[in-house]
């Protein structure tokens, strides 16, 4: 019976609230019993010593047992029970993504809550988790620009890594042509027949030693994808203009200045798309909008079968009311 209902689902579930009946039986069953009991005085016991009570008696209650047993079949064959059988003929292709990321002092500016840093590292992991047939990797960049994790399928590792970035990882400075080149080289060898780059920076290339569209022209040789965003609200904001301690900054509202120009030419030499984010808000939508760009390729033949299993419920359900039928008019028939 436990195999017979392991892959078992029931097409009408509300059917089994009538099983509240069977408490409100037991209840009706045993007040009933107490109300037909019969009382004797008897002076002394010793006339019943060593009279066994029959087996009627011992199973008198079976017939109602059995009734309730009926009842709860009857009640499983109606909820419909009903298994599945199905096949499924999927082709997956991903994507290979390297996101680099600007962690240079100007992304704590508070135009964004908490700070632009912040908010682009909670986008992120929304937009990993909405990916999860892809290889996912990080870069960071400042004045310099290192790995922070390679391409993984494991995006818990890359998760758990994301809350570690922070200012001060690099050396200070926007250098936007190093951070894109550095991702261009951990994915350039990618197999994926889609490989895409999403750059995010708050500022204008300052300094490293490669320019910003030469590591475009290098990412439209590899058949890299580039999608730029810009992120920072526009007119001033309020941003760290000096540095008491590793932690610690001085904050005043400067002019938000970010090379739209630039980072448009970027995107368009690789068929990418350039965004600006004004913020938190605007960023989920653009990383929303890349997700819609660059999907999964699934193609997927599905076959379901149902099978419905009521009638072998109904069959013992009728079976047991039948023996209580027989046995409630021969073995337990009552004399009036």
């Amino acid at each position: 019976m436990i195999s017979y209902f392991k892959d078992i689902q029931f097409a009408e579930k509300h059917w089994f609230w009538l099983m509240l009946i069977i408490p409100i039986m037991i209840v009706w069953y045993i007040w009933r019993l107490k109300k037909h009991e019969g009382e004797f005085n008897f002076s002394s016991f010793t006339l019943f010593k060593g009279i066994k009570s029959s087996a009627r008696a011992k199973f008198r209650h079976v017939l109602f047992v059995v009734r309730l047993t009926a009842l709860a079949l009857i009640v499983a064959a109606l909820a419909r029970p009903q298994s599945r059988s199905s096949w499924k003929n999927s082709k997956t292709e991903g994507i290979d993504i390297m996101l680099s990321m600007d962690v240079s002092p100007s992304m704590l500016a508070k135009d964004f809550k908490p700070n632009r840093l912040d908010a682009a590292k909670d986008v992120i992991i929304d937009f990993i988790d909405a990916r999860p047939n892809d290889r996912i990797g990080m870069i960071i960049f400042g004045g310099e620009a290192f790995t922070q994790c390679p391409l993984t399928s494991d995006h818990k590792v890359l998760k758990n890594m994301i809350p570690m970035i922070k200012v001060g990882m690099v050396e200070d400075g926007t250098a936007i042509g190093v951070g894109l080149a550095t991702a261009v080289g951990r994915i350039k060898e990618s197999k994926a027949k889609s490989k895409v780059i999403i750059l995010i920076s708050d500022g204008v290339n300052n300094s490293g030693e490669v320019a910003p569209l030469t590591a475009s022209d290098l990412a439209k040789t590899y058949g890299v994808r580039v999608y730029c965003i810009g992120v920072g609200t526009r007119g001033k904001a309020l941003t760290p203009v000096a540095r008491y301690t590793q932690d610690e900054y001085e904050y005043d509202y400067v002019d938000v200045d970010i090379d739209e120009k630039t980072m448009t030419e970027m995107s368009n030499m690789t068929g990418g798309k350039y965004f600006r984010a004004t913020n938190k808000s605007s960023l989920k939508d653009i990383y929303a909008e890349i997700d819609k760009l660059e999907k999964t390729i699934i193609s997927e033949k599905s076959f379901t079968n149902k099978a419905e299993h009521f009638l072998p419920l109904a069959l013992m359900a009728a079976v047991l009311l039948l023996v209580e039928f027989l046995l409630r008019f021969t073995l337990f028939k009552s004399i009036p």
